[in-house]
Formats: structure tokens, sequence, C-alpha cells
């Protein structure tokens, strides 16, 4: 028997029908060890020694696969074919060597770019050894980040408070975002005109051409910059008799992109698709795990994370096929189309993002697939086609006009393009972030000499714009252009940007907040070298020599921790004033812009002698007087506007006046409050507390207005009456967020549920599904989620729900928490009914019956609570001591001895809990 392991059951399922009885295929879910979020877990005075843990997760898995391999002809290590996949075998290798399981196990080392059975047999056939030069690559990235991560956070925390956390790469790509709103910020716009003549042929024939030139002088788009220029030119045009001075037709070729590669796929479903990065990867993971088609399950596209854009030549050679088939052999090129990377070390998979069968049609396996999978692979399928067909062929159509007026000849030019022969655009165009005025179109037939006659002459005024913000897309897209990040890591970076509430997505653009700019205003302050695009780009290069063997990974963390190390030391004595001082010149134009009207934009509108300057509150940071306490201004940090409602006088900080309810009168606002934003009618008026209303996840502070705060202000709101009890079924934010209620029975909203927008119907289906016992959760309010289909051992339907504690999948009876490596939205039936049976095997499951007969649903240990608490700590969130958990545990467990007499086990277990928050 050989035994096979893989990441993930969904693939070992697949990979375990290729290969037969000879073999055992199991999966280590993702990685089986991680570094403890704790202080020492990289110790750069032990020469880096790095300290990793087998997670509960992790510890089964490998108990599974070291019984597996007892009596083994060998061990199969098949993990992804690119750095992490590396790692993930390292890692099991090391972990069964610890367990002392291997003795002398032959151990291979296999990768195949496709889930194919020709693919898994090929790799077989062609074993090595584990690539050490990876592994330290690999070593040396998680290293360098712990080591930010863990010395730089703890500084934000200190010297700004409400800050989560910073990252190596992270960081670089937050300050991206914010440069590009400085850009916006100090953009001063330019006015300028243009000319246009619309002008008509012997034929009648009407096109426009525009003025580019005057009595021998060149125009370009700015030269005319005044109004009474513009006027002057028009009158002159319009007393002007036209001629075409001369036609040129050159042709042109347009050729086709290269098939994907992880950032331009990534890309492109952000354009086309309106996918974030993160979703792109998920979705393209499922496709490349396989889906069951014709009773067979195989992958359908190659592996997702490449630099590489070439092709095999047997995937070439059917990718033609497929062109002359579907469209005819005029669109297939004489010689087939080759691709080389841009990058210099392309360190993922080596081959681009393609279809593992080109005959696989997306309408023929669109039934097989859920829609989001089917529109993606229907994009890597046509980008796949069009990147092996025939160039476009155009004509780009060039016709000069002379004017004449009297003495004087202005020139005007009309441009045109005919595609003359379409070629890869019958399928395929690759999309822009921001678009441009293309070429015209055709224009009419004219030779030289022709005269003109005008029909008429537009002179419009126009202003310069600031640079776009940034798309997930074109963000991406920089990124790579920098050399910052790598293509595994670029969804990860925008999701941790926007969990971290740094950056939110404002009608798909990314918009830097509030907390992001501090953060980098703080970094490049202070720690200016470690946010360098160059410093990061070049740090990136290191890496990929170490994982080309030519650089030793801890020489390159010597280098690296010597001048860190130094620097952070020097952010000890740092002052609370020296910060701020630092951050009010960095942020200046986005605090204090000038107004224009000659008064100094620090200077205190409300005593007039104290100066403005950025204040760091317990709720975050706000801009006051350096008069306080006998000045009681605040406001927020973005300035206020001509009437100056951002501010409010003798406010508290984080307060932005929205304007005023029609109906009482009250001043509506915008607040930061403990547990997050929200909005407030009036004040507090002695013992009686003003009316108030929660953001709901996700809804960006910078996105509500008066009538959105109105809105939520109105909540809870009638949406409908119950089909059969006639009484109204409501909807609101409560604790846990939004909600519909009907009497005593509560439904929590979905993902996609808007509670200002929802409707009678989602509210009845969400009531009657709570109802009828189809629904679940807390209160009667439980995320319903995500049906994945039955149980093929015990018959049950799974369904995937999102938790307190994380997603996690349960039969009704049994439930399973994901591991990090899985994605709620990606998850299989295939990989939830695997995590169900070892989780019934381990003797868990998230349900108990009591001596009565009753159900209950088991609490979590305290110890598991105390990791949660830790981990939430290494994300940059402060976690209590656990001395403090213990305390809660037993007051806990004593509120519950009070509530129920017959309970006499709560002593014992509040005792249990102490001992174990402090183990």
């Amino acid at each position: 028997m050989k035994v096979v392991v893989v990441e993930s059951p969904a693939k070992a399922k697949t990979i375990n029908k290729y290969l037969g009885r000879d073999y055992e295929v199991l999966a280590s879910f993702g990685h089986v060890r991680d570094l403890p979020p704790k202080d020492g877990s990289v110790d750069p005075d032990a020469d880096f020694r790095m300290i990793w843990e087998l997670e509960d997760r992790g510890a089964k898995r490998i108990s599974e696969i070291a019984k597996a391999i007892r009596g083994a002809e060998k061990l199969i290590l098949a993990t992804d074919p690119d750095r992490e996949g590396e790692a993930i075998s390292w890692h099991l290798v090391e972990a069964l060597n610890e367990k002392r399981a291997l003795k002398g196990l032959p151990v291979e080392r296999v990768t195949f770019n496709a889930i194919t059975k020709d693919a898994v047999a090929s790799a077989l056939r062609a074993p090595r050894e584990i690539d050490q030069a990876l592994v330290d690559a690999y070593l040396a990235r998680r290293a360098l980040d712990y080591l930010v991560g863990f010395n730089l956070s703890p500084v934000l925390w200190r010297k700004l408070p409400g800050s989560r956390s910073a990252g190596r790469v992270q960081s670089v790509a937050l300050r991206l975002v914010c440069d590009r709103e400085r850009e916006i910020e100090s953009f001063v716009a330019r006015e300028y005109w243009s000319l246009v003549a619309t002008l008509a042929t012997k034929d009648n024939a009407i096109f426009d051409a525009r003025l580019v030139g005057a009595d021998g002088r060149k125009i370009t788009r700015l030269d005319i910059g005044k109004g009474e220029e513009a006027e002057a030119f028009k009158r002159d045009l319009e007393l002007a008799t036209f001629s075409v001075a001369s036609v040129e037709a050159k042709p042109a070729k347009r050729h086709p992109q290269p098939p994907f590669t992880t950032s331009t796929l990534q890309q492109e479903a952000s354009r086309k698709l309106g996918m974030a990065p993160a979703q792109t990867m998920r979705v393209a993971q499922r496709l490349y795990e396989g889906a069951e088609i014709g009773g067979e399950t195989v992958g359908l596209i190659t592996y997702m994370r490449t630099d590489g854009v070439d092709m095999a030549p047997e995937a070439i050679a059917a990718t033609r096929r497929a062109i002359g088939r579907e469209f005819g052999d005029q669109y297939v090129p004489d010689v087939p189309r080759r691709y080389q990377t841009k990058a210099k070390n392309a360190q993922e998979a080596h081959e681009a993002v393609r279809p593992t069968d080109m005959g696989r049609r997306p309408k023929d396996v669109a039934r097989f697939l859920e829609p989001e999978q089917a529109r993606l692979y229907e994009l890597i399928w046509l980008r796949t086609m069009a990147s092996q067909m025939e160039s476009a062929l155009l004509e780009r159509t060039t016709v000069d006009i002379a004017a004449k007026v009297g003495p004087r000849t202005l020139d005007l030019r009309a441009t045109g393009q005919v595609v003359k022969f379409d070629g890869f655009l019958a399928v395929y165009q690759e999309g822009r972030d921001d678009e441009e005025d293309e070429e015209g179109g055709r224009l009419p037939p004219m030779t030289a000499g022709d005269p003109l006659r005008r029909e008429r002459i537009t002179a419009s005024q126009h202003f310069t714009e600031p640079p776009p913000r940034y798309s997930e897309a074109s963000l991406v897209k920089r990124m790579e252009e920098l050399g910052i990040g790598r293509p595994s890591t670029y969804a990860s970076i925008l999701q941790v940007l926007k969990d971290r509430e740094y950056v939110a997505i404002e009608k798909k653009r990314l918009v830097a907040q509030d907390k992001g700019r501090i953060v980098t205003a703080f970094l490049e302050s202070f720690f200016r070298r470690y946010v360098e695009y160059d410093f990061t780009a070049a740090l990136e290069e290191q890496l990929d020599r170490v994982s080309a063997a030519e650089v030793d990974w801890k020489e390159l963390l010597r280098d690296f921790w010597r001048d860190f190390s130094a620097a952070i030391a020097g952010t000890k004595e740092l002052r609370t004033g020296e910060v701020l001082d630092a951050l009010n010149d960095y942020l200046a134009p986005h605090i204090f812009p000038d107004r224009g009207d000659g008064v100094d934009p620090r200077a205190c509108p409300s005593c007039g002698t104290g100066t403005l300057s950025l204040k760091l509150g317990k709720f975050g940071s706000f801009v006051g007087c350096s008069n306080y306490p006998e000045c009681r201004y605040t406001r927020q940090l973005a300035a206020p506007g001509p009437d100056g409602e951002a501010g409010a006088e003798g406010g508290q900080p984080g307060v932005k006046v929205l304007g005023r309810d029609p109906v009482t009168t009250l001043d509506v606002t915008l607040r930061d409050g403990r547990f997050g934003p929200f909005v407030q009618l009036g004040e507090a008026q002695g013992d009686a507390k003003p009316k108030r209303a929660s953001l709901p996840k996700g809804m960006s502070p910078s996105a509500v207005d008066l009538e959105r705060a109105l809105a939520l202000l109105s909540l809870p709101r009638e949406v409908a009456r119950h089909p059969e009890t006639g009484e109204p079924i409501l909807a609101g934010i409560g604790r846990f967020g939004p909600y519909v209620q009907h009497g005593k029975t509560y439904a929590s909203l979905g993902r996609d549920d808007d509670v200002l927008e929802i409707g009678q119907n989602r509210a009845i289906d969400l009531i009657v599904a709570k109802e009828t016992g189809t629904g679940g959760g807390r209160r009667g309010g439980g995320d319903p989620g995500r049906a994945l289909g039955e149980d093929p051992e015990s018959g049950k339907a799974i369904v995937v729900k999102a938790g307190r504690y994380g997603p996690y999948v349960t039969d009704g009876t049994t439930n399973a928490t994901l591991p990090k490596s899985m994605e709620a939205e990606a998850i299989s039936l295939e990989d939830a009914a695997a995590l169900l049976k070892a989780k019934r095997a381990s003797g868990g499951g998230g349900k108990t019956k009591k001596a009565g007969g009753k159900s209950a649903t088991r609490k979590a240990p305290a110890k598991k609570a105390a990791a949660r608490k830790a981990e939430a700590e290494a994300d940059g969130e402060s976690a209590p001591k656990k001395a403090a958990t213990a305390k809660t545990a037993t007051k806990k467990a004593s509120a519950s001895k009070k509530a129920s007499p017959g309970a006499k086990a709560a002593p014992k277990k509040a005792v249990a809990a102490k001992k174990a928050a402090a183990s």
C-alpha cells in the first residue's frame, strides 16, 4: 500500500478514484503546524530559531497519517506545486519525524499542475525530494512577517490607540492607497478648452475634426487655457473655408494577451465579473479541485497560483484545434503563440491558468457548476482561446484638414479606426480600470483637396481631473508592477486591509479610512524605510533568490533584523507630542486643508486663539483645540466643508452633524462609540436617552448621509404581515446584527440582505423557515446557512453556517468548525462530510443530551476561549489577561448555580475553567 497526502478532502477523493486500490489518499486540510501567536516563536538571539506547534486539527491529521503509513510501502506527498505546497509537505515530514512515525519509510514529493488522471499518473512517474530552497524561502517569509508584526504592532498600540496592527507587505499596500488619497487632496484642477468642427463631405457624410494647430504651431490638449482664447478660435473657424489637406490610411495589428496568471485573473475577474480577489481565488480553487461531470470528478482548470504565462505543448495544440472547430481555420495563426513571463523569478507554478480540457466548453459544463464557478470558468476558457488566436487586423485613418481665414491657416485632424478582421476580438477583449477615449470609428471616403462644408463649431470647457482611486484590480496591477508581494499573497493582503478597516470599498474603489491614514502617517514618519516601495520590492527579490538557493535565508534575516530592531528601539523614548507633531504635518492636506481665504486652517474656529491638533482618544483619533479644557471644540479628522457641518463645537470626539430631522428638528449625528459607529437623534435630556442606531456590519461611516441615518433611526420598521397570523413582521438591528421578527421569533438576515431594503417576500421566507425548523441559531435568529447536500453516510442535510467563533458545518446533530485553510463560500459537500466524519470519530459534536433528555448546546472550553483570545491578540486586538478570563468563567459558573439550584457541579466547573485558562 502506498499512502498519498494532499491538502483537501475533495482533492483526495478525486485522486483516490484515479489511483485505485494500491493507494490510500489522505487530506492534511492545509497546514498542520503554525507559529504560536506569542513572543518568542521566532528568536533572533537563538539564530532565528522557530517554534512550531501542532494545532488540534493538525495533531489529528498527523495521527491519521501515522496510522496509515504503518506497514506502507512509501509515503507520497502531493501537495500543491507552489512554495506554500512545498512548505506543507515539509511540515508533514517534520511532524511525522517528531512522532517517530516514518522509521526509514521512503518519502517522495510529486507535483501536478492539474487534477486529471493523466496529470496525476505522469507526476507519480517523476518523484523528487522536497525542495529545501523553496522551504527556506517560506521560512524566511514567515520569520520576517512574524518579526515585523510582533515588534511593530505593539509600537502602534502604544503610540496610536485604536490601531489594529501592521504587516510587512500590507503596510506598503496601504501606503499605496493612502498616497493616492494625498494625490487627490493636493490636486489642483486646471482649466482647458477644446474646439471641434463638425464637417460634411461633398457627399454629405458628417464627421468631427479637432483643432490641433494654428499658424504652424501645434496645439496640445491643455494649450487653450482661457475661454477668451477659445472664443477667438471659434470666431475664426466660423469664418474659415475648409478643405482636406491629406489622407493617410495605415494597417495595424492588435495582438492577444497571454493566458491568465494569478494577478491577471484577479484583475479581469474584478473588472468583468465584479469579484473581489479573495472570492476569485476561492472559486478558482474549487474549479481546480474539480466537479463531477458525466459520472467522473475531474479538475476543470490548472493550478491557479502562478506567475507563468506559457502553456504545455499539448494544451496549445488542443486550443488551436478548438479554435478551428469553433471559428474556422482563418482564426488559427500559422505558428503557435509562445509567451514568456515578465516576472524576474517566477516562483509559484510554471504554467498559466487554463482549462484542463479545451473541449469542455463553458455552455456544456455550466449545468454542473454553481453560477459564479461557471462565470469564472467561461472567463478562463475565453482568455485561453483568445491567447492562441490570430491577431486582429485594423486600419487607422488620419485626415488632416486646413481651415483658411484670411492670411491665417488653422489645422484640424480627424482620426478613425476600422476592424478589417476581428481575430481574437471575436472572443475576448481585455478590460480597463480607467477607460480612455478610443479612436473614432470609420471616416467617410475623402481625398486630398476635397472641399468640406462647415456644419457647426463647438468650444467646450474642461478641467483636468485627479488620478482615480485604486480599484482592487488596479491595486493588484500596481503591486505587481512594483514587485510588492507575490501572486499567492495579493488576495489576502487586500482582505486584511478591509478586515482591519484601514480601507473601505465605495463605488468599487478603495478609499483610505482615517484609521489607515494615521497608521501610514506614523510608519512613514518613523519607519519610512520599511514602507518604501523599492525596499519592499528588493526584499521580495532577495526572498526569490533564497528560493533559487542563491542566498542563505538566515543571513537575509540577520541583515534585516540588525536595522529593524534598531528602528524599533529608537521609538521607545518617543513622546506623544512628537508623534502628534509628525502626524499633523503629514496629514495636513487631509485634516487642515487650505481654504483659500487667508485664514490659518489650524486656527480654532471656536475660541479663535487656540491651535487645532490631532488628538488620540480611547475610541480613536479626532481634532481638538490646544486650549482644552477651556475650549472644548472637537471634530472628526476630515475637515469641515463650507457649512462647517463636519465639526461640532463643544461636541464629543468623533461627532459629525448630518443635518436636522424634518419632524423633530433635532440634530442627527454620526458618532464613534465603544462598539462601533452609530447615528443619534438629538442629545440626552436628563435621564432620557436619545434615540440611537448602530451601523450594520459592512456599512462604511463615510457612506452614511442624513437620509440613510433617518432610515436607521426609524428601525425597527414593519416590512410585511405574517401570512397566517396577520401580525406584523419587523426588521431591525439588535445585539447580534440585523434581524426580522414575528412575535417572539427572530431570524438573522443573511450576508447579502440589507436591513433597510429587505422586502416582504424575503422577510416572510426567513420567518417561515425559522418557525418550521429549517432555520437555526441563537434566539431563533441564527444564520440559516448554505445547503451543501446530503451526507453520503447519514443521509442528513449538511449546511455551512456563520457561527460566533467562525464558520462551521452541521448536519443538525454534529458541528465541525472550518479550519483556517477553508472558506465558507468555497467548501464542498465532500469536504464538509469529511470534517463531520472526523468530528464524530473523535467523539466531538455540536450537541449533547442531558439526563432529562433535553438538548443543550455544548459550551466552548475555557482553554479554547483563551486560545481564541491569543489569536485575536496576534492579529492586533487587545486580549484580556488570562486571569480575567478565569474570573469571568468563575462568575458565569456562580451565576449558573444561582439560577439552577440543582446544578451542584457549578463550583467544580469554575475551578476547571480557572485551571484551563491559567494553563
